[in-house]
């Protein structure tokens, strides 16, 4: 097990690695950096000495490598729109980003779980046609026409929750739904599709002609083995929400990680920008390191299979 960690530790730094060098390409493809970042009235005086202060006038190689060498130190340099760290601006945001986060996919798998489960044992039902009618649907609507549409009715017709910002649990809510709509879908199709492929085996007959009831099967015997295909899409959908609420956090106006990306990149506050990516970046490494570390605690035949591949590469 503790092979297997280090194993995805190295594999994480690499990831990271590879990030941070996207991260250096990608601002000097899109142009001359520093006319991206000083304003469009700027003086040839002052866009020249602005390239000195920040560096670019060095050869790209040296430039790089002080990126890299600044960012493993967490040094991404200061804000161009506040007199702060770029690192700090974001790290400062990163709690509200993982409470939304946290709320959403709560929401998505308290609902598409157990509606998944059922429908597999529903199987042709009315309830596994509705189910699958609103799987296809909640996958189907854009976030931000989703987030309107919630405002619309819950805020403004209604006035039962507010339209944005962060205090109480009400603020939670209607980003939270947002967000996790999509996530839900995703979630209940392949509970339902693993759970369909689980009650086809011979155990789960065999169990059921031993005279065990249904509730016993789904939970202790049928659950647990579609749990792999479950626990992968959660993962999965974890990174896509903390990566991917730029616009719900812009329409409601939440505080988080991806409303500072879209403000930095409309005020060209580009160091924010790279250490915004690098962070989320890091923060999907993480949630995919502890999926692969869950992995093999649910079913430990995955790293047993990858020691053996690797002992007889060897």
């Amino acid at each position: 097990m503790t092979r297997f960690i280090l194993r995805r530790l190295l594999e994480t730094i690499a990831v990271l690695y590879l990030a941070l060098t996207a991260v250096f390409v990608m601002v000097r493809l899109s142009g001359d950096p520093v006319l991206l970042m000083v304003p469009t009235d700027a003086t040839p005086e002052f866009v020249e000495t602005f390239r000195e202060q920040m560096g670019f006038n060095r050869p790209l190689i040296i430039q790089y490598g002080t990126f890299i060498t600044g960012a493993i130190r967490g040094d991404f340099g200061q804000s161009l729109r506040q007199t702060a760290g770029a690192l700090s601006l974001v790290i400062e945001r990163i709690p509200a980003s993982l409470l939304l986060t946290a709320a959403a996919i709560s929401t998505a798998l308290l609902v598409s779980v157990p509606v998944g489960i059922l429908s597999a044992f529903r199987r042709g039902s009315l309830m596994d046609s509705l189910a699958t009618m609103g799987a296809v649907l909640a996958q189907s609507i854009p976030n931000f026409w989703l987030g309107l549409i919630l405002i619309l009715v819950f805020s403004v017709m209604l006035r039962w929750l507010p339209t944005g910002g962060m205090g109480t649990w009400k603020h939670l809510i209607l980003p939270g739904i947002t967000l996790a709509a999509y996530s839900t879908a995703r979630i209940a199709r392949l509970t339902r599709s693993s759970m369909i492929d689980v009650l086809q085996t011979d155990y789960i007959r065999t169990g059921r002609a031993k005279g065990l009831s249904e509730f016993k099967i789904m939970w202790k015997h049928a659950l647990k083995n579609a749990a792999i295909p479950i626990i992968t899409i959660t993962g999965l959908q974890i990174g896509v929400i903390f990566g991917g609420a730029v616009i719900t956090e812009t329409i409601f106006s939440w505080p988080g990680l991806g409303r500072l990306v879209v403000q930095s990149i409309y005020f060209r506050d580009y160091p924010t920008v790279q250490a915004s990516i690098f962070v989320i970046a890091g923060m999907i490494c993480l949630i995919n390191l502890v999926v692969d570390i869950l992995y093999a605690v649910v079913n430990p035949e995955i790293r047993l299979q990858k020691s053996s591949r690797q002992t007889g590469a060897k």
